[in-house]
């Protein structure tokens, strides 16, 4: 559930930054870009949260890691190539 919920945020967010984008009147590259850094950083605060306070180990915590910032990172890198 709380992998689910972290997609969600990170969902939110591309979405709430493609929008503050398009008020800024900045390019959706520029804004994808960005957004990939971002997620990255929350991502990995994520996985340190899993291993320093949920006890599980690096490893176990590595495909989560992935799954959490692939699936918003591949949507912004769809929407930075459609745009």
């Amino acid at each position: 559930m709380h992998t689910t919920l972290v997609i969600l945020a990170g969902l939110l967010l591309l979405g709430a930054s493609l929008l503050a984008g398009h008020w800024l009147s900045e390019p959706v590259p520029l804004v994808c870009q960005v957004f990939i850094g971002v997620w990255l950083v929350a991502a990995l605060v994520n996985m340190w949260f899993g291993v320093h306070h949920a006890g599980y180990s690096a490893l176990e915590e590595l495909p989560m890691l992935l799954v959490v910032f692939g699936v918003p990172a591949i949507l912004a890198v769809w929407v930075w190539f459609k745009a």
